[in-house]
């Protein structure tokens, strides 16, 4: 029997709608596992993602300049104790400097400037054993009353500086002023240079400028 054109018409309509209809099908997701294309990228969980440090007090200790260029160094003198801490605290400041400044001296040289470098700020902040270093204290020097009291010692190293034959003991310290105002994280620097002294090497402190 032939087919009425309305009939045919009507068929075709129908074919193209469901041609339509599965093309908008959208097609499955890729598995999980699946590799992904060079280049793309997931988000990252906010679980994984890192967070930005919150600010703290800013302290008093420096961090040497070959902690700049180092995250990990720079990260060692962030952790400084809050100020106040009291000798609770003092560890924490000498790990952060030695991290923020390796050893770069023979033990023997660190050790002896070490000690010197400690006597030397005990004689200028409280006055006791100026008279042993005449070339760094002047006997006008040596006459001033002594300016720090309750005075400890928190920090120090002793490190090359800027090569030639010297090095700077960097130490931190606590005191109370004439005022009666007691500070922790006090900063002091004495430099040597090596010499050689009755035929022996040594170091001697340079005169403060």
């Amino acid at each position: 029997m032939p087919r009425s054109p309305r009939i045919l018409v009507i068929a075709t309509i129908l074919l193209a709608v469901c041609g339509l209809g599965l093309l908008a099908v959208p097609q499955a997701r890729e598995p999980s596992g699946s590799p992904k294309a060079p280049g793309s990228s997931a988000p990252v969980p906010r679980s994984l993602a890192a967070s930005p440090a919150k600010g703290s007090a800013a302290n008093d200790v420096p961090a040497p300049a070959h902690a700049a260029s180092n995250p990990t160094r720079g990260a060692a003198v962030s952790a400084l104790p809050p100020h106040g801490e009291g000798v609770a605290g003092d560890r924490a400041i000498q790990e952060a400097l030695e991290a923020a400044w390796p050893a770069d001296l023979p033990p023997g040289d660190a050790r002896q400037l070490l000690a010197m470098g400690r006597s030397l700020l005990r004689a200028d902040a409280t006055g006791a054993g100026r008279g042993r270093w005449p070339t760094v204290f002047t006997a006008e020097g040596r006459a001033l009353a002594p300016a720090f009291a309750r005075f400890r010692i928190q920090a120090a190293i002793a490190r090359r500086d800027s090569g030639g034959g010297r090095a700077v003991v960097h130490l931190v310290w606590a005191g109370a002023d004439r005022g009666g105002t007691y500070t922790d994280g006090r900063i002091t620097d004495w430099r040597f240079t090596h010499t050689t002294r009755k035929g022996s090497p040594t170091w001697t402190p340079l005169p403060r400028t």
